[in-house]
This record gives C-alpha cells, sequence and structure tokens, in this order.
C-alpha cells in the first residue's frame, strides 16, 4: 500500500501513511476542509429538515 499523500510505501506505524509527517498533513486537509465535498442542493436539505418530526425527549 502507498502513502495518499505522497505514494512512498507505508509504514506499519503510521498506516496508511508513510511518516508522521503525512499522517498529519491529512489530519490538517480535514481540519480545515479541503476534503469537504461540495452541494448544490441546500434547498432540497432545508426542505428535507422541514418535514422531519421534532425529536422527542
Amino acid at each position: 500500500m502507498s502513502c495518499p499523500i505522497c505514494s512512498k510505501e507505508s509504514d506499519h506505524r503510521f498506516r496508511p501513511f508513510c511518516s508522521a509527517r503525512c499522517a498529519d498533513i491529512d489530519l490538517g486537509r480535514w481540519l480545515t476542509g479541503s476534503y469537504a465535498i461540495p452541494a448544490d442542493d441546500d434547498e432540497a436539505w432545508e426542505e428535507d429538515a422541514r418535514q422531519d418530526p421534532p425529536l422527542e425527549h
């Protein structure tokens, strides 16, 4: 398996990454929203949210 960040051979200690550096790069991308999936259907989501019954406690 190769590292998804730099394509070097992965290290079992940092799997699936090759090093702590590449693992940190990946974490930074998640935390900054770089891996977010863009959505165009905000109106459809809002409509679905309005149709859901309120949560009961």
